[in-house]
This record gives structure tokens, C-alpha cells and sequence, in this order.
């Protein structure tokens, strides 16, 4: 009984057939995602979800994207952190002023 390897979707390169192909669109699909600001998890739950990657085939080039790029990695961590840091302080405070509108004069 002959394995069937190929991606979910057919204009995918297939892991096991074109390897380097296929981990160079997992780097270019990962690259995507940081620029629409996701974070690590958001984007190993999307590729999972829309182009049928395994999360662990995307932990690794991410993590090798990392090692080569450690500097970049800390700024978009450090500027992701913070800026959700700030939009919960921000909802915290809209939900407690609407809370509290009753105590203004």
C-alpha cells in the first residue's frame, strides 16, 4: 500500500517530493503573517488552518528564522508585546469609564 505525502491542496508544493521548495513557501507564508502583525501561535493556528501546514514544520523555520535574524525577532517581539499590552489598557479603561459613567457630575 502505496502513502499518500502530497499537501492538502494541490497548488502546494508537496513536503516530501520538493522539500526546499516547500520549506521556502512556509518562510515566505510565516513572513506574511508578521506583517500582519501576528504573533507566533496566530500564525502556526493560520498556516494550519489555510494552506494545511503541520504547526511543527512551521515551529522550525520559524525558530530558523529567528537564529538568523535574532535582532529583528527581538525589536517584533518586544514592539508585538507592547503594543498588546497597550490595547488592553486601553479596553480596560473604555470598559471601566463606561462602567462608571454614573459617577461622573
Amino acid at each position: 500500500m502505496k502513502r499518500k505525502y502530497h499537501s492538502c491542496q494541490p497548488s502546494l508544493p508537496c513536503f516530501h517530493c520538493h522539500p526546499i521548495t516547500y520549506i521556502r513557501l512556509v518562510q515566505h507564508l510565516i513572513e506574511r503573517c508578521l506583517l500582519l502583525k501576528m504573533h507566533r501561535d496566530e500564525c502556526v493556528w493560520a498556516l494550519a488552518k489555510h494552506a494545511c501546514i503541520h504547526p511543527v514544520v512551521t515551529l522550525t523555520v520559524w525558530r530558523g528564522l529567528q537564529k538568523e535574524n535574532i535582532e529583528f525577532f527581538q525589536a517584533y517581539n518586544f514592539h508585538a508585546t507592547s503594543s498588546r499590552l497597550f490595547m488592553r489598557y486601553i479596553h480596560k479603561t473604555q470598559r471601566f469609564g463606561r462602567r462608571n459613567h454614573h459617577l461622573r457630575y
